[in-house]
C-alpha cells in the first residue's frame, strides 16, 4: 500500500488524487483549463456580479419607467402591472431547467447563452407595437436569462472554499439590488432624453454586455467532487430550506413592491421621498447581504443566522406595523429598518441551498430553490394588495410579520449545533 501512495504511475495515485481524466458519468461537456492563482476567484466573482446585475437590471430597473410604459401603450393600471411581471412570470418556468443545464455543461455557457438571447429579446421588446408583444418580448428575455442565478451561484461555490462562501455569496447576492438601482437611474435618464425604445435598448446592451464578461472572465476548473453522485432535488433538507425561503420572500417582496406606494397613498409623502427612502433601503440591503455572509463565515453556520434574521424581519414589520399611523418622521424609519431586514437574508438561503447540495450538483439545487422564491414572489404582492383592498394597510402589514415566524419554525430541524 505504501508504494501506491507515493508511485505516480500508480492508478490507485491518481484515483485518490483526481488528477487523472474528467470521470465519465458527468458526461459534461466543460473543458479542462489550466490552474489559475487563487486569486483569479475574484475575477470569477466579479464577472458573476456583472452578469446578475445585468440580469436584475430589468425585473427591478423596469418600474422606474412604468409611467412612461402606460402612457405610450396606453395601459391600465392592471395591463401595467403585467408588463412589469413579465420578466418575472418568464423566469418560473425555466429556473430549474437552467439549473440542471449548468451542472451539466457549466456556468460560462449558461450565462452567456441566456443573456445573449435576453439582449436579442429585449431589442424585440423596444420595437413592440402593442401590449401583447411586449409583455411576450419581457417574458422571454426572463425566461432565457433565468440561468444567470444558478450559474453565477454555481461558480462560485467552484471558486470559493467554504469558509469564504458566506461572503462571496452575499457579494453575488448584492448584484441584484445593485442593478436595480443602475436601472432605477439609467433608465429614466435615456427615456426622458432619447425615448422609451432607447430605455429599452439600453436593457438589451447590458445583457449584452454581461453575456460578453461571462464568457471572456469565467472558466470552469475541473473537479472530483464526490456530489456529483448527489440528487439534490430528492434531497429533503433542500426542499425544506426552499419552502422555508419562501415564507421570507413574501414579505420581502410585499414590503419592497408596496413601499412607495403605502408612503404616498396611505401617508401623503412625495413620490421621490418616498423613492429616495427606497433607495436607502436598497443600498442598506445590499451592504447587510455581505455583512451577513461574513459573519456565517466566521461562525461556520448558516442556518443559525438565516432564523435569527428571519425573527428579526417579523419583529421589525410588527413593530412597523404599530406605528403606521405614528408620525412620518418615526414610520419611515421604522419601514426602512423592516424593509432592510427584509432584503438581507437572500445570501443565507442561497449558500445554505447550494452546500447542502454540493459543488457538483449546486445548479440544480438553486435552480430549484429560485423557482420557490419566484413563485412567493408572484403570489406575494397580490395578496398583499387584496388585504389592502378589502381590509387595511394594518391587517396587511399584520400578515406580513407572521409570515417568516413560520420559515423560522420549519427551518429548525436544519439548525446547526455548535460541537
Amino acid at each position: 500500500m505504501r508504494k501506491c501512495r507515493s508511485c505516480r504511475s500508480c492508478w490507485r495515485f491518481r484515483a485518490r488524487t483526481g488528477t487523472g481524466p474528467t470521470p465519465r458519468r458527468s458526461r459534461s461537456c466543460v473543458t479542462s483549463t489550466p490552474a489559475r492563482p487563487r486569486s483569479y476567484r475574484w475575477t470569477v466573482l466579479s464577472a458573476g456580479v456583472c452578469a446578475q446585475a445585468a440580469y436584475a437590471v430589468t425585473g427591478l430597473g423596469l418600474p422606474a419607467i412604468a409611467p412612461a410604459i402606460r402612457r405610450d401603450f396606453g395601459l391600465t393600471l392592471t395591463q401595467t402591472g403585467v408588463v412589469l411581471a413579465a420578466s418575472f412570470l418568464g423566469s418560473v418556468p425555466t429556473l430549474l431547467a437552467w439549473g440542471l443545464v449548468a451542472d451539466r455543461i457549466g456556468e460560462r455557457l449558461v450565462m452567456a447563452i441566456g443573456l445573449a438571447c435576453a439582449s436579442a429579446a429585449l431589442v424585440w421588446a423596444a420595437y413592440a407595437s402593442s401590449f401583447g408583444i411586449l409583455v411576450v418580448a419581457l417574458a422571454v428575455a426572463g425566461g432565457v436569462a433565468a440561468g444567470v442565478n444558478s450559474a453565477t451561484g454555481r461558480a462560485v461555490m467552484a471558486w470559493f472554499r467554504q469558509e469564504e462562501r458566506g461572503l462571496a455569496l452575499g457579494i453575488r447576492q448584492m448584484a441584484v439590488p445593485l442593478g436595480g438601482a443602475i436601472g432605477a437611474v439609467a433608465l429614466p435618464l435615456l427615456e426622458q432624453r432619447v425615448s422609451l425604445r432607447a430605455a429599452f435598448l439600453g436593457l438589451a446592451g447590458a445583457s449584452l454586455v454581461g453575456a460578453i464578461v461571462a464568457f471572456v472572465f469565467i472558466r470552469v476548473e475541473p473537479t472530483d467532487d464526490q456530489s456529483a453522485l448527489a440528487r439534490p432535488l430528492r434531497d429533503p433538507r433542500v426542499w425544506l430550506i426552499c419552502v422555508g425561503s419562501t415564507f421570507f420572500v413574501t414579505t420581502q417582496l410585499s414590503l419592497l413592491g408596496f413601499f412607495v406606494l403605502f408612503l404616498h397613498d396611505h401617508r401623503g409623502v412625495s413620490t421621490a421621498v418616498a423613492a429616495a427612502a427606497l433607495a436607502v433601503t436598497q443600498v442598506l440591503g445590499g451592504i447587510s447581504r455581505i455583512a451577513l455572509g461574513r459573519w456565517s463565515d466566521r461562525i461556520r453556520m448558516r442556518i443559525v443566522p438565516l432564523r435569527r434574521v428571519g425573527l428579526g424581519i417579523a419583529i421589525s414589520v410588527a413593530v412597523t406595523t404599530v406605528l403606521l399611523d405614528a408620525s412620518t418622521w418615526i414610520v419611515v424609519p421604522a419601514l426602512i429598518v423592516a424593509a432592510t431586514f427584509g432584503l438581507s437574508w437572500n445570501g443565507l438561503s442561497f449558500t445554505a441551498t447550494a452546500e447542502t447540495a454540493g459543488r457538483a450538483r449546486s445548479g440544480a439545487a438553486i435552480g430549484l430553490q429560485q423557482t420557490f422564491l419566484a413563485a412567493g414572489g408572484i403570489v406575494a404582492p397580490i395578496a398583499f394588495a387584496a388585504i389592502v383592498h378589502h381590509a387595511s394597510w394594518r391587517l396587511a402589514f399584520g400578515l406580513a410579520a407572521v409570515s417568516p415566524l413560520i420559515g423560522y419554525v420549519l427551518l429548525s430541524p436544519l439548525a446547526e449545533r455548535r460541537p
